[in-house]
C-alpha cells in the first residue's frame, strides 16, 4: 500500500522533442527528471525532423544519451515550403491524440516556437493536459514570434530565460504566479562543459589537423519563412563573403522551415561541399558543437545559437538579417540587419574575426534545471485546469521581487580582512542566509583560488536555499578603483594585494557581474540600504576597528573622489605633533583612536606596570590588546581612562572637521569600538562644533556585519537595474 502511495505522488512528465535545436534545451531537463525516479516518471516522444535522414536522423543522439524513446511520430510532410509546414502541423494533429491518450501525462513540456511545438500544444490543450512552455515571451523577427506567443497562450505554466521575457508574458495577461524566471537550460551545460580539455581534438575531427583554436568560422543560416526570397539572397552573399575571407569554415545545413530546400540548392550550386575551405554537415552532437562555437574565431548566420549560447563563451557573432530582431544580445553580437551586399558581410568578418568578448549571462546562470524541477514539484494537480488570464495595468504587475514564485534575489558578499576571508549569501532584505569563513592566504594566487572555491560552494548552496545569486560584491581594505574593480593600494595587513584586478578573474570564473569597493565605503553602503542611513540623503559612516575608515554619502550617492581616496577618515590630521600613523604621517585620527593605537598604548602601560588593576590579569604581554585597556579604564585605571579620553577626543575633533566640510545630517559610528566612542564624540561636537552643526545626530550602528552587507548592497542595488 505504501508503494502505491509513493507511485501516486510521482508526476508523469512527457517531454516532446522535434529537432536538434530544441533537444539541446530539453536534454538537461530530461537528465534531471531521469535522475529523480522517486519524484518523476519520464516519457520521451520524438517527432519532426529528428526522424529525417536529410537532417541527420538526430533521434540517434537521444538514444546515445540512454533515454528510452517511448514514441516516434513521423509528422513531416516533405516539400520545405509554406504548404508543407501547414500539412505537417495537420499530420501531427492527426497522430498526437492517440499518443497523448495512451501516455496520459500529468504535464507535457514543450519548447520554443517551432510549428511542430504548436501542434503539440494544440493537441495537449484540447485534451486537458497541463503544458509547461519553455522560452516563451521572447521576441524575434519571423513567424516564430506568432507561433511562440500562440503556444504561450495555450500553456498553463512558463519557464522563461530573461526578465524581459517574463515581462512580455505578464503583458500578455499570463498569471505571474505561473511564470518561472529560470534561465536557459542549455546554459547549465554550457557554463561548465565548454572548458573540456579535448576541444582541440574536436576541432581537428570536424575541420582538419591544421586548424587551430580561434582560426575558423562556424556558419549557420536558416530561412526566414516570411521573406524567403531575401533569405536566399542573404545566404548567397554570406557564402560569397566566406569564400573571399578565406578561412576554414564549418557550415551546418539549415533547418526544415519553408525555404530550406532553396538554401541547400544555393549551397550545392556554389560547390561548398567540395570547397577546400568548407566542411558542410547536417548535424553536430551538441556537446561537440558547443566546443566548436566556444573556440571559433567567429560565428556567422541567423541562428538563435549566435545570439544566445555563443554569448556564454564570448565568441564574436555576426547576426545576418531580421530573423533574430528583438532578441536580447550581449556585446559579442554585431548585427548586419540589412545584409544586402557581400562587402557588408565581409567587413563585419574583418571586424569580428578573432576577437574575444566578456562572457554574457543574459540567458542563464547555470541553475535552470534545479529551478524547473522544483517548479514542476510545486504544481498542484488538484488546481482547476482552466487557465485564468490577468488583465492588470502592465507596469503594476512587474516586480523585481520573485520571492512569491520560488526564490529570493540574493548576492554573494566577500569580505577580505587581514586575518580571515569571509563569504556570505545575502538576501534582498539583508538577511545572511549562509556564511563561510576561511583564513586569508598570504599570496595573490592562493587568495583568488580560495575566493573562487568559497563562492562556488555558496552558489551551489544558494540553489538549495531558494536564492537566485545576482552577482558578487567584494569588500576589501585599501584604495580601490570601483569602476575597474582594481585594488590600487593595499593595507599592510593584506599582502600581495596592490595593483590587483579582482573583478576579471572572479567574473570570468563565476559568470557573474562583480563589484569591488573599499571596506569603509561598503560600511556606508550597508547603512544606506539596511541601517540608520536608510532614506537619508547625506550622512557619514565612521568605522572604528583595527584601523579607522569610513564612507560619505552625499545626495544619495557614495563619494569616491578623483583618485578614489575620498573618506580616508582615519588619516584626517588632528594634531601637528602626535604618534606616527601607519600611513607614515603623524597626528592622524588612526594614530590616536584605532584598535592598533589602543593596543600600542596598552602595551606601553603594561611595560611600565601601569595597566593592571585589581581584578585584572594578563599572562603574556604579547597578548595585551585594546580590550585590556578598555577593561582597565572601566575598573578605574586613571592612566587607561586618559588614553581613551585622548582617543575619543581625537576622533571627535576629526568628526567635527567632517561636519564642517560636508555637513551631513547623520554620523554613524560602526565597528567594535563604536559604542565606547559615541559619548566622547558627542561631547566634543557640543564643545567644538559650530552652532549650526552641533545638533547633528550621532548614532552607533546596529548592523552586525557591515562589510558583508555593504558588499551585498552593491549587487542588490545595481544588478536589479540590469535586464536579466
Amino acid at each position: 500500500m505504501e508503494t502505491e502511495n509513493v507511485a501516486r505522488r510521482k508526476l508523469r512528465v512527457c517531454v516532446a522533442t522535434c529537432n536538434r535545436a530544441d533537444y539541446s534545451k530539453l536534454a538537461p531537463i530530461m537528465f534531471g527528471l531521469k535522475s529523480q525516479p522517486e519524484l518523476f516518471e519520464l516519457e520521451v516522444v520524438v517527432l519532426g525532423s529528428h526522424l529525417i535522414d536529410d537532417y541527420g536522423n538526430t533521434f540517434r543522439m537521444i538514444e546515445q544519451d540512454e533515454f528510452d524513446i517511448g514514441t516516434k511520430l513521423h509528422t513531416i510532410v516533405r516539400g520545405e515550403d509554406e504548404a508543407a509546414m501547414v500539412e505537417s502541423v495537420g499530420l501531427a494533429l492527426v497522430k498526437l491524440p492517440d499518443m497523448l491518450q495512451r501516455l496520459a501525462p500529468d504535464v507535457l513540456i514543450v519548447h520554443g516556437d517551432r510549428f511542430d511545438a504548436l501542434a503539440l500544444a494544440t493537441a495537449a490543450a484540447l485534451m486537458n493536459i497541463r503544458i509547461l512552455h519553455l522560452e516563451g515571451g521572447e521576441v524575434s523577427g519571423t513567424i516564430d514570434d506568432s507561433i511562440r506567443h500562440a503556444i504561450s497562450k495555450l500553456a498553463h505554466y512558463h519557464a522563461v530565460c530573461t526578465r524581459s521575457a517574463e515581462r512580455h508574458l505578464i503583458a500578455m495577461c499570463e498569471d505571474h504566479s505561473r511564470i518561472l524566471l529560470a534561465g536557459c537550460p542549455s546554459y547549465d551545460k554550457l557554463l561548465s562543459a565548454h572548458k573540456r580539455d579535448d576541444y582541440a581534438d574536436i576541432i581537428k575531427a570536424w575541420l582538419g589537423d591544421s586548424v587551430k583554436e580561434q582560426d575558423y568560422i562556424v556558419a549557420l543560416q536558416h530561412p526566414v519563412t516570411t521573406d524567403i526570397k531575401n533569405s536566399i539572397k542573404i545566404y548567397e552573399l554570406m557564402l560569397d563573403a566566406l569564400m573571399s575571407f578565406n578561412k576554414k569554415t564549418l557550415i551546418l545545413f539549415p533547418n526544415i522551415d519553408a525555404g530550406s530546400k532553396e538554401l541547400v540548392r544555393v549551397l550545392r550550386r556554389k560547390g561548398v561541399e567540395q570547397h577546400p575551405n568548407f566542411r558542410a554537415v547536417k548535424h553536430v552532437p551538441f556537446d561537440q558543437f558547443i566546443q566548436l562555437v566556444a573556440h571559433a574565431g567567429c560565428m556567422v548566420g541567423n541562428s538563435s545559437c549566435g545570439v544566445r549560447e555563443a554569448g556564454a563563451f564570448g565568441t564574436p557573432v555576426i547576426n545576418l538579417g531580421t530573423r533574430q530582431t528583438g532578441r536580447e544580445t550581449g556585446e559579442n553580437v554585431l548585427h548586419v540587419r540589412d545584409a544586402d551586399t557581400q562587402n557588408k558581410i565581409y567587413h563585419a568578418l574583418e571586424l569580428q574575426f578573432g576577437k574575444r568578448y566578456p562572457c554574457s549571462k543574459i540567458y542563464g546562470d547555470g541553475n535552470a534545471v534545479p529551478r524547473i524541477l522544483k517548479f514542476l514539484q510545486s504544481i498542484d494537480m488538484s488546481e482547476p485546469l482552466q487557465k485564468t488570464f490577468c488583465f492588470p495595468t502592465v507596469w503594476e504587475c512587474i516586480s523585481q521581487d520573485i520571492d512569491h514564485i520560488l526564490e529570493m534575489q540574493s548576492a554573494l558578499a566577500v569580505d577580505l580582512g587581514g586575518t580571515n576571508l569571509r563569504v556570505a549569501i545575502v538576501s534582498m532584505k539583508g538577511k545572511l542566509v549562509k556564511k563561510y569563513t576561511q583564513p586569508n592566504p598570504k599570496t595573490f594566487e592562493e587568495r583568488i583560488e580560495v575566493i573562487l572555491s568559497m563562492c562556488k560552494q555558496a552558489i551551489a548552496d544558494a540553489v538549495h536555499q531558494n536564492c537566485r545569486v545576482l552577482g558578487v560584491g567584494v569588500s576589501t581594505g585599501g584604495r580601490v578603483n570601483p569602476k575597474e574593480g582594481v585594488v590600487l593600494d593595499s593595507t599592510k595587513l593584506i599582502r600581495e594585494w596592490a595593483g590587483v584586478n579582482v573583478r576579471t578573474p572572479v567574473s570570468s570564473a563565476l559568470h557573474l557581474p562583480v563589484w569591488v569597493d573599499n571596506d569603509g565605503n561598503c560600511a556606508a553602503l550597508a547603512e544606506k540600504k539596511f541601517g540608520h542611513g536608510k532614506g537619508m540623503e547625506n550622512f557619514v559612516t565612521v568605522i572604528t576597528g583595527t584601523g579607522i575608515g569610513g564612507g560619505i554619502i552625499q545626495h544619495g550617492e557614495l563619494i569616491h573622489g578623483s583618485t578614489f581616496c575620498a573618506a580616508e577618515l582615519g588619516h584626517i590630521m588632528v594634531a601637528l605633533e602626535g604618534p606616527e600613523c601607519s600611513c607614515g604621517s603623524h597626528g592622524c585620527i588612526e594614530a590616536f583612536a584605532s584598535g592598533l593605537a589602543l593596543q600600542r598604548e596598552a602595551k606601553r602601560l603594561h611595560d611600565e606596570d601601569l595597566l593592571l588593576v585589581e581584578g585584572m590579569s594578563v599572562s603574556n604581554k604579547e597578548q595585551v590588546n585594546a580590550a585590556d585597556l578598555i577593561h582597565a579604564a572601566h575598573l578605574g585605571n586613571s592612566k587607561a581612562e586618559a588614553v581613551l579620553h585622548t582617543a575619543g577626543t581625537a576622533l571627535g575633533v576629526g568628526i567635527v572637521n567632517i561636519l564642517h566640510t560636508v555637513n551631513p545630517s547623520l554620523v554613524v559610528l560602526s565597528g567594535i569600538l563604536a559604542k565606547h566612542y559615541e559619548g566622547p564624540v558627542c561631547q566634543v561636537i557640543r564643545q567644538r562644533a559650530l552652532s549650526s552643526a552641533r545638533d547633528i545626530r550621532v548614532v552607533t550602528s546596529d548592523l552586525e556585519e557591515p562589510a558583508l552587507l555593504g558588499a551585498a548592497s552593491m549587487v542588490l542595488d545595481y544588478a536589479t537595474r540590469r535586464t536579466y
